[in-house]
């Protein structure tokens, strides 16, 4: 004779305890591959980082590591802020930290680097979705349009100024790509008025901590 077919309660509940065994898994699985890459990608950021310092900092204003001792300060929104600074000695040569601009599809994130009287030293596209071949314009890669802010203050153009010129400003737009510049120069000039905002808080000489220091 044939066994008698389990109650369908007793086929329900093994085909419930083989999912959550299987979901234990996948999850211990997944858990583990994070921590085998979560040192390797916080590694490839800060290098993506110091990259991008490096192109709006030159080495020749600074001997520390830009890295290792930021500022955390708040932004005009009262945001969170961290500005990263150059130093010789214990003295600020140069600043850079993160600006945002609207473009056409979203977001432009820029880094701005300025020296402590504000006059910029670079500014380069971290992250974009403008159109390409008409927005992306604004990469050093594409065109030395980003190149024209080089040693520009608020003063140089006067504030009213700081506009492309469709607007009565001084900077170049792109055919057919008003709005990228736009946001761009916009954001540049909110950056640099940030800094005539906070310039003695952002340029006081460095201090560290004895703790931070190696023994």
């Amino acid at each position: 004779m044939s066994n008698p077919p389990r109650p369908a309660r007793e086929r329900v509940s093994t085909q419930a305890i083989l999912l959550g065994v299987f979901s234990l898994i996948a999850t211990a699985m997944l858990v583990a591959g994070d921590l085998a890459t979560r040192d390797a990608i916080a590694e490839r950021q800060r290098e993506d980082l110091r990259a991008s310092l490096s192109q709006v900092i030159p080495d020749a204003l600074h001997d520390n590591d830009l890295l290792a001792h930021p500022l955390s300060i708040n932004d005009d929104q009262g945001g969170p802020l961290t500005v990263y600074r150059g130093t010789r000695g214990l003295q600020v040569t140069a600043l850079a930290w993160e600006i945002t601009g609207k473009g056409y599809a979203g977001d432009i994130r820029l880094i701005l680097g300025v020296d402590p009287e504000g006059k910029i030293l670079g500014v380069r596209v971290l992250q974009h979705a403008e159109t390409p071949g008409l927005g992306d314009n604004i990469e050093a890669s594409r065109s030395d349009w980003i190149l024209g802010f080089n040693g520009r203050s608020l003063g140089n153009p006067p504030a009213e100024k700081w506009k492309v010129k469709k607007d009565g400003g001084i900077f170049d737009s792109f055919s057919g790509a008003t709005i990228t510049p736009r946001g761009v120069v916009a954001a540049i000039k909110q950056g640099l008025a940030f800094f005539q905002s906070h310039k003695a808080a952002l340029t006081r000489a460095v201090v560290i901590n004895s703790e931070e220091q190696d023994p």
